[in-house]
């Protein structure tokens, strides 16, 4: 969802996660909430932080979730819970989160 909100507000940004699904496909309620908002999420695929090269970004975000990437710099963490799995208005308030802090920056 971050990486959909960021550039619909006129980022560029990337989205990555520590355990994304090998099928690469975004969560369905993501989706949803999402195109709620009338956000294009044609494209949208599950990317592994593995993948991430610091150097293509000025700046890397975690969302929060607990986690550590040690491989990678992280100039913020927001904090965020991962709604994976959760009932869609867990999304709707993350998606919410995510578009209040990204406006911010």
């Amino acid at each position: 969802m971050a990486e959909a909100i960021a550039n619909d507000l006129g980022h560029r940004a990337s989205s990555a996660g520590t355990h994304p699904p090998d099928s690469g496909k975004i969560a369905e309620n993501a989706i949803i909430v999402l195109e709620e908002i009338g956000i294009n999420t044609t494209g949208l695929y599950a990317k592994s932080v593995d993948s991430v090269n610091a150097d293509d970004f000025d700046k890397i975000i975690s969302m929060g979730c607990g986690v550590s990437c040690p491989s990678l710099p992280i100039d913020e963490d927001w904090g965020l819970e991962d709604p994976h799995g959760e009932e869609i208005e867990v999304y709707r308030n993350t998606r919410e989160a995510v578009r209040k802090l990204v406006s911010e920056l």
